[in-house]
This record gives structure tokens, C-alpha cells and sequence, in this order.
């Protein structure tokens, strides 16, 4: 397999991971009945002051998911085109591919300690890829 197509493929991967974790865990998540609803209501009620702007705890974890939706998709979009860049000098791809790999392997142990195993999967898989293609794309000698 060429360096390439594993980069869009994960490229295509991460975008995924973005829509879902947008849609599925922001925006449309599913209620787990009145404790949850009543935690929601004092998290969007709860009001303080943040260095000079008044905010909630429903603002930060709205904002701080939406950071990784737009970070994600930012991943995404390098990726892909990496694909490209592997494609014409492979050697300076390589450590940004290198770069992205170690990232998602932070980001994998993240969720395995934070979150569950959805994202977990996915994001061993995109890491995979990613390893796969930095060995893959060295240098013709």
C-alpha cells in the first residue's frame, strides 16, 4: 500500500471522528433521564466571572468540544494533504507524519483513560495508519 493512500484514509477517518463526535456527543447527545438533566441545568445556570467575561460550566464543555471538532477537522485537512506532499518528497513528510502519529497515540491514551471505546478504536486505527505510512514513506535510496 502506498504512504499516500493510508494518509487519506486517515484523513477520511479523522473527519469521521469529527462529525460523529460533533453531532453524536455535542450537539445531539442522547439524555440519560433527570440527573443528567438537572447536572445540564446547573452546569448552563451556574454563572462566574473568567478573567472579565461572565461564563457557565455548560460554556466551557461546549466550547472545549467544539475546540476538538475544529481541531480535528484541522487534522484532517493536514493529512490530507500530506498525502499529497508524500507523494513528491517523502523525507520531508515524514516527520510530520511522525508528529501525527505520536499525537494520536497521546490522544488514544487519553480516551482509553477518559472516555470509552469508541474514539479509543478509532483513534488506535488513524495512529496505525499513520505509522504505517510514515514506514512507508522513506526515502527511495
Amino acid at each position: 500500500m502506498k504512504p499516500h493512500v493510508l494518509l487519506r484514509a486517515a484523513s477520511l477517518l479523522t473527519l469521521i471522528h469529527a462529525v460523529l463526535h460533533t453531532f453524536g456527543g455535542l450537539l445531539h447527545a442522547p439524555s440519560r433521564g433527570p440527573k443528567e438533566a438537572e447536572l445540564l441545568s446547573a452546569m448552563k445556570a451556574f454563572q462566574f466571572d473568567a478573567m472579565g467575561s461572565l461564563r457557565t460550566y455548560w460554556d466551557f464543555y461546549l466550547g472545549f468540544g467544539l475546540f476538538v471538532t475544529v481541531s480535528l477537522v484541522l487534522l484532517a485537512v493536514l493529512m490530507w494533504q500530506l498525502g499529497s506532499l508524500v507523494k513528491v518528497d517523502p523525507a520531508k513528510a515524514r516527520p510530520f507524519i511522525a508528529s501525527l502519529t505520536v499525537a494520536f497515540i497521546a490522544i488514544a491514551v487519553l480516551s482509553w483513560a477518559f472516555f470509552f471505546v469508541a474514539p479509543l478504536v478509532t483513534e488506535v486505527l488513524i495512529a496505525v495508519l499513520l505509522g504505517v505510512a510514515y514506514v512507508l514513506a522513506r526515502p527511495a535510496a
